[in-house]
């Protein structure tokens, strides 16, 4: 998770806590709407994912902003979120897209390439 943390941190000009939070939502959207096996090949391609997306929903529950993700919304709703730790939409697609290519990197262009399928509105983001 840390070399995650540190690429889209250094790509986005973001604070390394901010980049763990976005990570956390984005993959925390990706396990809720994407297919469970790919998205489950990214999760274990990455230490400490499980526990970043445990932990960011644990946070969002606590402050409520949660139910619009878990509720649906879809990405308007992952936008919300990544707005509200202080993004805009530039750096969401820098954050978006780092992530994206650290996944190819890690388990292949197929992989990605079905979870970007699979999500309606993705494919513009990977």
């Amino acid at each position: 998770m840390d070399e995650l943390i540190e690429r889209v941190g250094n790509a986005a000009g973001i604070e390394p806590e901010v980049a763990r939070k976005a990570i956390a939502i984005i993959l925390g959207f990706l396990q809720k709407e994407g297919p469970p096996e790919e998205v489950g090949k990214i999760m274990a391609a990455v230490p400490g994912a499980e526990e970043a997306t445990a932990g960011a929903a644990a946070e969002e529950r606590g402050s409520g902003m949660m139910g619009s993700l878990m509720g649906g919304g879809g990405l308007m709703a992952v936008a919300s979120q990544l707005s509200g730790i202080g993004l805009g939409m530039g750096e969401m697609q820098t954050v978006g897209r780092e992530i994206f290519a650290f996944a190819r990197e890690k388990v292949g262009e197929d992989t990605v390439g079905q979870i970007a399928g699979a999500i309606p509105g993705l494919q513009g983001f990977v």
